[in-house]
């Protein structure tokens, strides 16, 4: 399924990713600062970032291949984009797409990847610039909200809802849990009742899948795929 087999390097960097993550959330503040210490730190070496498969996620992928094209001018937004690879795939479907990560590094890795694929920025979710809020006929969000902590969930949900234009489609895909049961992270699984907020938040569920991803080094990781739409 991926394109990097170099398992002992996977294995470093899921280590290393750990080890920012604790340290930023003990430290408390502003804990996204570990995305940017993550990518710089790789120093170009794709295999230290954990969820960097050098390919669009394959169920982002069998997502598309059942929608219709996109209609002219249609424009999407690709959020957390690390490396770019979703972003760039979005575009080849025929989206002007907008790509944004918070870690400068992480963008200008994936300008060097995919050029002017996609129109890559350094962005935060919780201070976005006016002119993407309500601008996006596809938002898509793959492991975003799942990096983040259980307390800062509602609050993400509630940006990426913002993206969408009215009639506007949100694609969640991530790693999943039973309802009830605690979410052991990083990164935290979402469960169907957390996912429920973007509901409270006005939009409406139109599709729900449940998929099994098999990893390389033997994982067999739940995950869910989940699409809403904003109101015209």
């Amino acid at each position: 399924m991926s394109h990097i087999d170099d398992s002992e390097a996977r294995r470093k960097g899921r280590e290393r990713a750990d080890r920012l993550q604790a340290d930023y959330l003990e430290k408390g503040g502003d804990f996204t600062g570990w995305f940017e210490e993550l990518y710089a730190s790789a120093q170009g070496e794709a295999a230290l970032i954990p969820w960097a498969d050098l390919e669009p996620h394959p169920a982002l992928v069998d997502w598309m291949r059942r929608q219709p094209p996109p209609a002219k001018g249609a424009r999407a937004i690709d959020v957390g984009c690390g490396l770019g690879d979703n972003a760039a795939f979005l575009a080849r479907c025929g989206y002007r797409t907008t790509a944004i990560d918070i870690s400068p590094s992480a963008v200008a890795w994936a300008r060097k990847r995919h050029g002017e694929a996609a129109d890559f920025r350094v962005a935060d979710l919780f201070d976005l610039p006016q002119e993407m809020v309500g601008a996006f006929d596809l938002v898509h969000e793959t492991y975003t909200i799942q990096s983040l902590p259980i307390g800062m969930r509602a609050r993400v949900m509630a940006a990426i809802a913002s993206l969408l234009a009215p009639g506007g489609k949100l694609l969640v895909i991530c790693r999943s849990r039973e309802d009830g049961t605690e979410a052991e992270g990083p990164p935290w699984p979402l469960c169907r009742a957390e996912l429920a907020e973007f509901t409270r938040l006005g939009l409406k569920r139109s599709d729900f899948d449940e998929f099994i991803e098999e990893r390389e080094d033997g994982r067999r990781i739940p995950h869910f795929l989940v699409v809403y739409e904003a109101p015209c």
